[in-house]
């Protein structure tokens, strides 16, 4: 994810940067243009309609299907924030679990005990790398696609909920070893499922992406409006219509875009969730907590 101080106006201004969606819809606005300037020529310079053509009042139906897209729009990127948004509130809830439990975990197990704490503060640390890597797969992604059966190998082990196993078989040792109790026992379980909580949730969001025919309308609607443009204004803007449906085109899309790359919020790309950033912030905590206890 990309740090950036939200006050310098003019430096977020003028920036650009891989995923900039002016140099990703470039060639394709030139590719609006000229067909505007086509639409342009055959109706002025060919067809030489005017203002009271019956093709000028086209411009008030098209104005309502603006008014229609520019909804869809909205509900587009708000659906596609809301997921990166969960997103990083379940990777947010890790990092209070993995704080929570190795505490926890500390303060029940006796000072002498270092190399139990040690192991239990490896596998916590670990838990966020595996859950990162798990999360950044085409497989995890493709995971409930019915056609996803050449792919089953992949899935024969799943590193996060594996270490969560280790976890919870330490601590049934640790229970029959006599060093930690029944209550305590029960009270480290449920704060341990906390963290495949949190696995299951970010899963769900990899793994079910926005429908297919909603999308799919929406890039359709954008290009149909964007394509009726220039036939129902060209008339009376002239041979402004051409930068006009390049700009309109470019906004439009760039929404639409913007949506695509967020509502996938850990495939690792600039705007996604920084989670091997925060994996190692967990790390920096647990270290933290056991040179401490």
């Amino acid at each position: 994810m990309r740090a950036y101080n939200t006050k310098n106006f003019l430096k977020i201004l003028v920036s650009l940067h891989k995923t900039d969606t002016l140099k990703i819809l470039f060639p394709t606005m030139l590719l609006v243009g000229i067909y505007s300037y086509g639409m342009y020529y055959v109706e002025i310079e060919y067809l030489h309609l005017t203002e009271k053509s019956t093709v000028s009042h086209i411009g008030m139906l098209h104005s309502l299907l603006g008014f229609v897209l520019s909804l869809l729009l909205v509900f587009r990127t708000n659906t596609a924030y809301d997921r990166w948004w969960e997103g990083r509130k379940l990777w947010g809830k890790l990092v209070n679990d993995s704080r929570n439990f190795m505490i926890k975990v500390c303060s029940i197990l006796d000072e002498k005990d270092v190399k139990t704490k040690n192991q239990i503060a490896k596998y916590i640390k670990f838990f966020p790398h595996f859950l990162s890597s798990h999360l950044s797969k085409e497989s995890t992604r493709l995971v409930l696609d019915k056609d996803f059966a050449e792919l089953a190998e992949e899935l024969k082990h799943h590193p996060p909920a594996e270490l969560i196993f280790l976890l919870t078989k330490k601590l049934y040792q640790l229970k029959k070893a006599g060093k930690i109790s029944d209550t305590e026992l029960l009270f480290l379980d449920a704060q341990l499922s906390g963290f495949l909580d949190v696995c299951g949730g970010c899963e769900r969001i990899k793994n079910t992406p926005i429908p297919y025919s909603y999308s799919s309308f929406i890039k359709k609607f954008v290009v149909f409006y964007v394509l009726a443009l220039p036939v129902a204004n060209v008339v009376n803007l002239g041979i402004f219509m051409i930068p006009i449906t390049m700009f309109v085109y470019y906004v439009l899309m760039s929404l639409e875009l913007i949506a695509e790359e967020i509502e996938d919020p850990f495939n690792n790309d600039e705007n996604d969730i920084p989670m091997e950033s925060i994996a190692q912030n967990i790390q920096r905590n647990i270290d933290l907590i056991i040179n401490k206890a």
